[in-house]
């Protein structure tokens, strides 16, 4: 190993998770030279360079921003500190005792003594490989991310005649973007029986465009040997298996898959962080520390978002709790967390019962729900109960619980986020 570095944080990843966590360390008193940003890309920014369409920023910058845009907020941010910064640089490996192994083709393997680490690598696309999909590999199939790199920064049309599977946020977008680049989209399929994308994106890249959208519906064949020729889709059952006779061939040249979005916790597998099977991110308590001490995770890493804004100000909150563990403060007494009757999960999955802020608990639900009340209690004692007029997948949610509340309760209780009717 060539050499080893000290600092007090360590920040991996140079997206907007990684940059809003940094800063906020800085601001909560971690000296800004004794922090380090390491990031694999050869500039920063993460995946927002790539996402050219306005809608992110209406939360925390009161404005609709462009990604590139967005991003540079932040970049600007950083680079007016003395905030180190790695680039072109790979993280290998996190050891037991809160060394960062990594590499780079200026420095080489090295090491990083780190009294804090916060995880803030994003997440990536699921593949093809884990869809049960007949056909061969013919080319012009591809996740939804590849088009929108392929379109965005390169410059190169993946394909004319375009269907695309899932309805998550960036299969919706692209089939705006191809639209507009002249390709003809087809449809979008969605094998559940709502969309799992923002409401907002329904609207503004499906409906505005006359793109049709298939829900309980699914790609059971490709077809094509050197290119993509066409597909086959069918409508599924409750048990999401194909039904007989529902098949109808589409003629395409490209399908773009947006089947779900899987964080990046090979690092965090590493370390043997404890895993919430349902966000497939690490459990984490308020201020996003880990079941590893100062090991903190935020953005996609721990649950994947819908907006960016919402990543920044939990990024935030992981910047503020690494630069308290890095100071020494008080131990904390847990509460836990848990969602039931049709919540999935809530993160954080433990609060300090000793915090003297407001917490800000973020659950997803299981489906579509309409005219319902969250409610969120404590040993029988009703902490929150708000109606709502709908509840989707596709967006996230969150209530708040007050430092008052969090002060009668005692170590080992559990605070229970539900939906009821209303």
């Amino acid at each position: 190993m060539s050499k080893i570095l000290n600092y007090d944080l360590v920040v991996v990843g140079g997206g907007p998770a990684g940059m809003a966590a940094a800063l906020s360390a800085m601001d909560n008193g971690i000296k800004e030279e004794n922090i380090i940003i390491l990031e694999r890309a050869e500039r920063l920014g993460g995946i927002l360079e790539q996402c050219i369409h306005s809608g992110f920023g209406a939360t925390y910058f009161g404005e609709m921003l462009s990604g590139p845009e967005y991003a540079q907020r932040f970049i600007d941010l950083v680079e007016k500190t003395n905030i180190n910064i790695k680039l072109d640089t790979m993280v290998l490996n996190l050891t037991k005792d809160n060394q960062v192994i990594c590499s780079s083709k200026e420095d080489g393997i090295y090491a990083i003594n780190a009294k804090a680490i916060i995880l803030a690598m994003g997440c990536r696309e699921r593949p093809r490989g884990a869809l049960d999909i007949a056909g061969s590999r013919p080319a012009g199939v591809m996740s939804a991310g590849a088009a929108q790199k392929f379109v965005n920064i390169d410059g190169y049309m993946p394909g004319h005649k375009v269907v695309i599977l899932g309805s998550g946020d960036i299969g919706l977008i692209m089939a705006r973007r191809m639209t507009l680049e002249g390709a003809k989209v087809q449809c979008v399929c969605e094998v559940m029986p709502y969309s799992g994308g923002l409401q907002r994106n329904i609207v503004q890249c499906l409906e505005d465009f006359d793109i049709p959208l298939h829900l309980s519906c699914t790609v059971i064949q490709v077809h094509g040997k050197d290119r993509v020729t066409g597909v086959t889709i069918a409508k599924v059952d409750d048990k999401m298996l194909p039904i007989p006779g529902t098949e109808e061939y589409i003629e395409c040249d490209t399908v773009l898959l947006s089947v779900g979005l899987i964080p990046e916790n090979e690092l965090s597998n590493q370390i043997g962080l404890e895993m919430d099977p349902i966000t497939r991110g690490p459990k984490v308590n308020e201020m996003r520390e880990t079941s590893h001490k100062g090991v903190f995770a935020c953005g996609n890493v721990l649950q994947v978002h819908d907006l960016v804004d919402f990543v920044t100000q939990e990024s935030q909150i992981a910047g503020k709790g690494a630069a308290q563990y890095i100071k020494g403060e008080a131990e904390p007494e847990y509460v836990t967390c848990k969602g039931i009757n049709g919540v999935r999960y809530t993160v954080p999955q433990r609060i300090n019962k000793n915090n003297a802020e407001e917490v800000k608990i973020y659950f997803r639900v299981a489906n579509v729900y309409k005219d319902k009340r969250v409610v969120v209690t404590c040993n029988g004692k009703e902490l929150w109960n708000r109606k709502k007029l709908k509840l989707a997948p596709g967006e996230m949610e969150n209530v708040f619980i007050k430092p008052e509340d969090l002060a009668t309760m005692n170590a080992g209780d559990e605070i229970v986020v539900s939906i009821e009717e209303a």
